[in-house]
């Protein structure tokens, strides 16, 4: 089946939606501008994001633990939402910030008690998403994981989105600084795609536009200021962000400040550091 690829850049000081033709953005009134000169802007405008716990069984192993016997999910706020080639920023004051290499589903219809036998119908297509974790507040917001994955800029999608693409046998990679970290494929995940539409759509009226995040390969890992990490996905393109520091300090006058627990250092590391001092982690650079 062929595609199409929509995506938002900011054309002559305004947001608009464009088309993809070979190297070149068509904009509707037939604009034309380079994809390597376009400013990229987030490709949707969700009212929600809602983002799928554990999917991936290399993942589940990798962290030795077990799938529950139906998916769970958080929720990122849409203001953590960024873009194609922007920067993710890290508060200062913060550590251990991780990438998670994910692909994104986009709503195209209202959806409101489906079947998972007609999910599909409801699905505009599909985005490269990152799903990055603070894991500095790790200790207190696991729960909810709030301000762990819900911090501005921690959910960069794009570059665009993909209609008609079939996400079976699909294969996504994630790499730091041109060195891939993750590299696993959609056959890991548990529940598909049209699974977890139809499972959030028991409950959660679904409006056109809003972004299901669907799970992370294994091999999450800390990442730092100065770093690019890329996200690959077969048929969807690559989506780029580059690593920076925060202007302000986290404030110390209110709020549980950032740990570093045996959980906070164990989780950031991917579960490759032991308590007892045998193995230290990665010191944070500056």
């Amino acid at each position: 089946m062929p595609t199409t690829e929509f995506r938002r850049i900011l054309l002559d000081g305004n947001a608009v939606d464009v088309r993809v033709d070979g190297d070149d953005l068509v904009a509707g009134d037939g604009r034309r501008v380079a994809i390597a000169d376009a400013t990229h802007l987030a490709p949707v405008t969700p009212s929600k994001i809602v983002c799928v716990h554990l999917n991936y069984r290399s993942r589940v192993t990798e962290l030795q633990t077990a799938l529950p016997k139906a998916p769970t999910y958080f929720h990122k706020p849409v203001s953590a939402l960024g873009a194609h080639d922007a920067a993710v920023v890290r508060p200062e004051g913060c550590k251990w910030l991780n990438y998670e290499g994910e692909i994104a589903i986009v709503i195209g219809r209202t959806a409101r008690n489906i079947a998972p036998a007609d999910a599909g119908d409801y699905i505009r297509g599909y985005t490269v998403a990152n799903d990055y974790g603070l894991h500095d507040f790790r200790d207190t917001d696991s729960g909810s994981m709030l301000r762990v994955k819900g911090a501005d800029t921690l959910c960069p999608v794009g570059p665009g989105v993909v209609e008609g693409w079939d996400f079976r046998g699909k294969r996504i990679r994630t790499l730091v600084n041109g060195e891939v970290k993750q590299d696993g494929t959609t056959d890991e995940m548990e529940w598909d795609m049209h699974y977890l539409v139809a499972d959030i759509a028991r409950t959660i009226t679904l409006q056109p536009g809003d972004l299901l995040l669907s799970g992370t390969p294994a091999i999450s890992r800390t990442v730092y200021p100065g770093d690019v990490v890329e996200v690959e996905v077969e048929g969807l393109g690559t989506l780029r962000n580059h690593i920076v520091t925060g202007p302000t300090p986290i404030r110390t006058d209110v709020g549980a400040q950032p740990t570093e627990s045996e959980e906070v250092l164990s989780t950031a590391q991917g579960g490759d550091w032991e308590f007892r001092g045998i193995r230290k982690p990665k010191p944070p650079q500056p």
